[in-house]
């Protein structure tokens, strides 16, 4: 039975902090890209179809350019893939701030955000392989590391919107945008300054060239987690709707905060226990939870209920995904691991533009309660799928992560 390595004993592994705090900076505007363009365009435009359209690009090309990126930085290492990548992002913002500003035509906005978009540095991935690396590997220690990210990311996702929607309406509609360039940059030159604790490259041959996405348990993961994408999307747009239907609009970030609360709790506390059962079942035990959870929001009476109903919702919400990334880490080759993370991440963030677009419709068509199927059917689907094709979660003996063969590195002109 694997030893307890807790939180600890994870923040004591040598060189954990010189990454970890400038990644967390520099992850801080992953959440604030999306509204502080909402914000700037719509205030420059006056159209809640444009605002929403130009930031709606952003999210597409970070969903097609993450992978890419991953790929790369598994090849190349991650400084030479953060350097450029940070370059285009913040030279594309700041575009889309002046173009923005100065009243330029709506399609160089979309051309200037789908560029930041896709140059978004995807540090959470890279976070990860640098855990995966310090770790050597080790079970017992990853699944708290993932864990730890995972408690990350929400914290991002709950205080970045709140820094960007003070900014923009405090300071100025651009200061939003202003700020996520400035943290981005920053932090990620900071990031990619700490090169002794990045992963080696490795040599890209025989299996290991392929893409992570040629992995069909990769392929299922991304599956699911467009279920779980679905779930965030999908409840952003029925909360809001159900709050504004009560006549309690301003209880809508206080409904949604204690869902992410409760997936900050469940994941703190996944992190802390040594599991005796293997990623995919702690997987597919906590997508079932999911499930169950999600399945009961659409007959909530009122906004109190509604908000124990989304807490609990928030408790499956952290394991499956800390589940996800572990699992995922063993079924792909050692140079395709940080890819086949943004390939995970990028299916959160197209379930969720999926979610949401699903949900308003509903909820015009049928009234807030209608917006609530949403999330029960993506998770419900999610699950069909992962109980249906759960053989093909077992890694093969090439790709597990075993902590005294570890390959060697190679260079990164090889």
């Amino acid at each position: 039975m694997a030893r307890p390595f807790g939180y600890g004993a994870l923040l004591r592994t040598p060189g954990a902090w010189t990454f970890l705090l400038p990644a967390f900076v520099a992850r801080m505007p992953y959440a604030m890209l999306g509204l502080g363009t909402v914000l700037l365009v719509l205030d420059t435009t006056h159209s809640y179809t444009t605002a929403g359209a130009v930031a709606a690009v952003a999210s597409i090309t970070q969903v097609v350019g993450a992978p890419l990126t991953g790929r790369l930085a598994d090849r190349r290492g991650q400084a030479p893939v953060l350097l450029p990548c940070l370059a285009l992002h913040g030279a594309s913002v700041v575009a889309l701030i002046v173009l923005a500003l100065s009243g330029a035509p709506v399609w160089t906005l979309f051309l200037a955000a789908g560029l930041a978009g896709a140059s978004l540095p995807q540090i959470g991935a890279m976070v990860r392989a640098r855990w995966l690396h310090a770790l050597d590997g080790r079970p017992e220690a990853v699944s708290s590391a993932f864990a730890f990210e995972s408690v990350t990311d929400e914290l991002t996702f709950v205080l970045g919107p709140v820094l960007a929607t003070t900014l923009c309406t405090v300071v100025a509609p651009a200061a939003g945008l202003t700020a996520e360039a400035a943290l981005t940059v920053l932090g990620g030159l900071a990031f990619a300054a700490q090169r002794r604790t990045a992963p080696p490259v490795r040599a890209a041959e025989g299996a290991g060239s392929g893409s992570a996405l040629s992995r069909p348990g990769v392929r299922l993961l991304v599956v699911a987690l467009l279920g779980v994408g679905s779930v965030f999307g999908a409840l952003q747009v029925s909360i809001t709707a159900a709050s504004e239907a009560a006549g309690k609009a301003g209880l809508s970030g206080v409904v949604y905060g204690l869902f992410a609360a409760g997936s900050v709790i469940a994941g703190t506390a996944f992190g802390a226990v040594s599991w005796k059962r293997s990623p995919r079942a702690r997987l597919l035990a906590a997508y079932g939870a999911l499930v169950v959870g999600t399945s009961t929001l659409w007959a909530m009476p009122n906004l109190l209920t509604l908000a124990v109903a989304a807490f609990c919702c928030g408790l499956a919400i952290a394991p499956t995904l800390i589940s996800a990334y572990t699992l995922v880490e063993t079924l792909v080759d050692a140079g395709a691991k940080t890819e086949a993370f943004t390939w995970l991440t990028g299916a959160i963030g197209l379930g969720l533009a999926l979610g949401s677009t699903v949900a308003g419709r509903l909820i015009d068509a049928h009234g807030a309660s209608a917006g609530f199927l949403v999330p029960a059917a993506g998770a419900a689907l999610g699950f069909v799928a992962l109980v249906v094709f759960r053989g093909l979660l077992v890694p093969s003996a090439g790709t597990r992560t075993i902590a005294s063969s570890r390959p060697e590195p190679v260079h990164a002109s090889h």
